[in-house]
């Protein structure tokens, strides 16, 4: 599983109009092959910014699998528009985790959490 990271930098003073659009988006996405979860988040320090996170299976579900999709031309339509730059959007794979709603970094290791909230996948989580 990989996580699509983008920092929505939406044009001031049409915050309301993008999160209505957005809602709207949400049945594209959620529709789309390898599609995980996503979250989005409106910063408290620029209000105006948002952060996108989804959960896709693979990189390749979201690019070239969404964005060769025949649906790809509303999302665009809906949510394009809004933003002013237009946003980078990187890929990671999970290497840490800890807390409550954190999985395991492999798709294969699904290790439950010890009783602090730590996965053993990998060095870097280790106390």
């Amino acid at each position: 599983m990989i996580l699509e990271h983008a920092i929505l930098p939406v044009v001031p003073g049409r915050e309301a109009e993008f999160e209505a659009a957005f809602a709207e988006a949400l049945t594209i996405i959620s529709g789309m092959p390898g599609f995980v979860d996503l979250t989005l988040s409106r910063s408290i320090e620029t209000p105006n910014a948002y952060l996108l996170l989804v959960h896709w299976e693979r990189v390749e579900d979201h690019d070239p699998g969404f964005r060769e999709a025949p649906e790809y031309g509303r999302w665009r339509e809906l949510l394009h528009g809004h933003y002013e730059p237009f946003p980078v959007v990187e890929h990671f794979r999970q290497v840490a985790s800890i807390g409550m709603s954190s999985e395991p970094a492999g798709a294969d290791a699904r290790e439950p959490a010890d009783a602090d909230g730590i996965h053993p996948t990998s060095a870097a989580a280790t106390r």
